[in-house]
């Protein structure tokens, strides 16, 4: 496997594993996910429907037919958390030390650099998006 196959390698994995890890939190009904979503006031609706949905674009990221589906989706979820995190609950939540805001961030800078290199097969994704 040449190097650039081993880079865009690392880009799918890193974000995919970071979506599975926190799926064991979202479908268990973890007393700290609950909390978020509870406070949020999605609970039980938005943790689960959320954890599916993230395993979605974890499968996506994966599979090498559908990486672009993945990074559209991939983006959307980790905006929205990012989002939360500044507008609404903290980038340190429950005195984790800033641990889940950095997943987000590591994860959305893995499938920004993804959509740069997949930017032509993704253009047709996202409306408002025109090929330049």
């Amino acid at each position: 496997m040449n190097r650039d196959k081993i880079i865009e390698w690392v880009f799918r994995i890193v974000p995919a594993v970071i979506m599975l890890q926190t799926l064991f939190f979202k479908f268990t009904g973890h007393p700290d996910s609950v909390a978020l979503f509870t406070e949020l006031g999605v609970e039980p609706f938005g943790r689960v429907g959320l954890g599916v949905v993230e395993l979605i674009a974890a499968i996506l990221l994966l599979i090498p037919e559908t990486v672009k589906y993945g990074i559209v989706l991939g983006l959307g979820l980790m905006a929205g958390a990012i989002a939360t995190h500044l507008f609404i609950i903290g980038i340190i939540y429950n005195n984790d030390g800033g641990a889940l805001f950095t997943l987000a961030a590591v994860a959305m800078v893995c499938l920004l650099v993804l959509a740069y290199r997949h930017w032509s097969s993704i253009q047709g994704l996202i409306p408002g998006l025109k090929a330049a």
